[in-house]
């Protein structure tokens, strides 16, 4: 493909994004590969670079194509700023780029050639007087919330989210250890490391695909990000026990639990997505994890939530609520989703975690432990929501994460702050996605 080529096919793959029916990013991207099998290897890389480029800088290339009076934020607009700004391209480079020849994108505009006369001088997205929206490339309504949350190290916190994140595997315990794990990799090709607080994971040293790989293949690894990790062991489940994996989705967290409890005692997975639960069946079935009952519901307030909660059998020793969420802690993979949120869809979710967090809580025995996880950053969906549910539910108290952390995962450094009774993880501390985890015990009486 020419130059010009990859620009066209990297602008109409942003365009497709603003639609409303539009899938993620990257299944999108997937799917023109798949569909457009000319293409090479060299051409998808430059492709999917310009557009996660693009959607990483969108704060900061929209608030240049303002204060340049670029015109509208078109993905066509946008890309021309990530170009210059983002790949040091020079206008007569871009000139010789968007020919309108073929497959090549319509020549400039004389508007948009003095916008790139305007940049020539600037290197790279930055400058001082950006407003944090435009400089941590969020969305603006967040920024009240996130400057309260980080003070004056948010544009540092929110500039980790830009970057790409590492690909994490955690090794299945019912299968082998994380030596074997890294030995059998290095005999595919695979470099891979020890992440620094799950004792179960490894981080590759450079992006590879694993699908293909024996060890994979064998259910011996599965890629799961060390945060993500970390909560599944913060459940704290032990073999013999009921646990209920609430939100299961294709089941990361209800593998890591079935391998932590050694394949004994009872998990119950459930979801309101019946796919996802068949590729959850998939995924367990590769990993020998044989003791899960997949169970879908019809929403969070299903009726066999309710014949559960009414039986006197003792209820669940461990609840798990992986709750719907904005997603904000994964901005680094699906910088897409950012820009989807909006307020009012914020308030939706928030509203759904608050009903989840009250339906899942009646499935929890007495002196067993009811577990809040979002893979969010935002105070309103993670501590505003335990404070909620704790004030309509005395039975239940906080459990601090670092005390769990001591039983759970004993011989690791405790990745968050010991003082805060919740753990918080996050691209700029701790290489993650961005964590919450709280764990609340149900009293006794």
């Amino acid at each position: 493909m020419t130059p010009g080529a990859r620009i066209s096919a990297a602008i109409g793959l942003l365009e497709r994004l603003e639609a409303s029916d539009a899938p993620p990013a990257d299944k999108l991207l997937a799917d023109w590969a798949r569909n457009n099998r000319y293409a090479g290897a060299k051409d998808k890389s430059a492709i999917a670079g310009m557009v996660y480029g693009t959607l990483r800088r969108r704060g900061q290339i929209d608030w240049w194509l303002s204060r340049c009076q670029g015109g509208a934020p078109t993905a066509r607009a946008r890309i021309l700023i990530w170009l210059q700004l983002g790949q040091g391209q020079q206008l007569t480079d871009m000139d010789g780029a968007f020919t309108g020849d073929r497959f090549d994108p319509p020549p400039l505009t004389g508007a948009e050639k003095r916008v790139a006369v305007e940049l020539a001088s600037q290197r790279g997205f930055e400058l001082d007087c950006q407003p944090l929206s435009a400089a941590a490339n969020v969305p603006d309504f967040l920024s009240d919330e996130l400057t309260s949350l980080y003070g004056d190290t948010a544009a540092v916190q929110l500039s980790a989210h830009g970057e790409e994140a590492p690909v994490d595997l955690r090794v299945n315990t019912l299968k082998g250890d994380r030596k074997t794990a890294s030995e059998r990799l290095a005999a595919e090709g695979v470099d891979a490391v020890s992440t620094p607080y799950s004792p179960i994971g490894l981080r590759l040293r450079e992006r590879r695909p694993l699908t293909g790989t024996a060890v994979f293949k064998d259910g011996l690894i599965e890629p799961q990000d060390e945060g993500s990790q970390l909560a599944a062991l913060m459940v704290e489940a032990k073999p013999g026990m009921k646990v209920v994996d609430f939100c299961a989705g294709a089941g990361g967290k209800t593998l890591a639990l079935g391998a932590v409890m050694e394949n004994t005692g009872r998990i119950v997975a459930c979801d309101v997505s019946e796919a996802r639960l068949t590729r959850a069946g998939q995924r367990l079935k590769r990993a020998g994890v044989f003791m899960v009952e997949r169970r879908h519901l019809s929403s969070e307030r299903d009726k066999w939530v309710k014949r559960r909660a009414a039986r006197f059998d003792g209820g669940f020793d461990r609840v798990l609520v992986d709750a719907p969420c904005s997603g904000s802690g994964t901005w680094r993979r699906n910088p897409d989703q950012k820009w989807r949120l909006t307020r009012e869809g914020l308030d939706e979710v928030m509203a759904k975690q608050a009903a989840v967090l009250d339906s899942a809580a009646r499935l929890v025995a007495p002196g067993g432990r009811l577990i809040y996880v979002t893979c969010s950053i935002l105070p309103s969906e993670n501590e505003a929501q335990v404070a909620a549910f704790l004030s309509q539910n005395p039975s239940f108290f906080t459990h601090p994460a670092a005390d769990v952390w001591k039983e759970a995962v004993a011989g690791s450094p405790y990745p968050g702050d010991a003082e805060n009774p919740f753990l918080r993880l996050t691209p700029k501390d701790h290489d993650t996605d961005g964590f919450f985890v709280a764990i609340l015990g149900r009293k006794l009486g």
